[in-house]
């Protein structure tokens, strides 16, 4: 028998009429952000970034494929990794459904990682998504904006991340930590090399040849766009998490019947 509080119909309605309330408030308060977002100053990229993407070398402004607006996705797949980070594996699995929508309202949404292309495109194919992958392997893209780090830089314990210092290093160097343990197995590598990336996403215009950033968030800011939570957070018991218990798609027992 359930613990949790039950009531009458009448109960019920009153006590979402008033949580619409907050709903409502919430959802005006976000309008605001989103307009605050949209009216930050722009900031002119002259640097020349270079990647490589399915159809060769590539330019930021390339990246655009003809749009005047792109939305990167800043995947943690690092040079080391033996697969892509699960967390934001699950991040990308929502993709595939967004891009054409975007690409038929002047945006294109592209993941960038330091993982050498062959590696992106390898594990695109395991994982069925379609979204462009541009590799930024030999570049500093990623270093500028700030989801990567040298190894030096991290040892350092003083990195710049979502526009503060912060210490990426575990208290007491994580070994014995189950988290750590279980996503660095996940990705075949040490937390060092794990840590070295960084998720986030950031937005850029093309105005008359010119790129410009115009937004970027990290941590906890890509949980917008993290689809699975936004149902959780919709769910009876919520999020409901004791660890890290997600796994990429292909990971989960085989015998699931998402249909039953």
């Amino acid at each position: 028998m359930t613990e949790h509080k039950t009531g009458t119909h009448e109960e019920w309605l009153a006590a979402r009429l008033e949580l619409l309330v907050a709903e409502k408030a919430l959802t005006r308060r976000g309008d605001e952000l989103t307009q605050r977002r949209q009216e930050l100053p722009w900031l002119r990229i002259d640097k020349q970034y270079q990647f490589e993407t399915e159809d060769g070398a590539a330019s930021l402004a390339d990246l655009f494929r003809g749009r005047s607006q792109l939305l990167v996705y800043h995947f943690m797949f690092g040079p080391d990794y033996s697969a892509g980070c699960p967390s934001c594996s699950a991040i990308a699995d929502g993709f595939n459904g967004s891009v054409v929508h975007l690409a038929n309202h002047d945006v294109t949404l592209c993941a960038v990682s330091r993982a050498p292309l062959a590696k992106l495109q390898a594990y695109k194919r395991r994982m069925g998504w379609t979204f462009p992958w541009a590799s930024s392997f030999d570049d500093d893209f990623n270093y500028d904006f700030q989801v990567s780090v040298t190894k030096e830089q991290f040892q350092s314990g003083a990195v710049e991340y979502n526009f503060r210092e912060v210490d990426l290093r575990p208290p007491g160097g994580g070994e014995e930590n189950p988290f750590i343990a279980k996503i660095t197995s996940m990705v075949g590598t040490d937390w060092t090399s794990y840590r070295q990336e960084g998720p986030g996403m950031s937005a850029f215009a093309l105005e008359d040849g010119v790129v410009y950033h115009t937004y970027s968030t990290y941590g906890r800011g890509v949980d917008a766009i993290w689809g699975m939570y936004q149902w959780l957070d919709r769910a009876p018991r919520g999020r409901n998490e004791s660890g890290f218990w997600w796994r990429r798609h292909d990971e989960y027992e085989s015998g699931t019947d998402l249909n039953s």
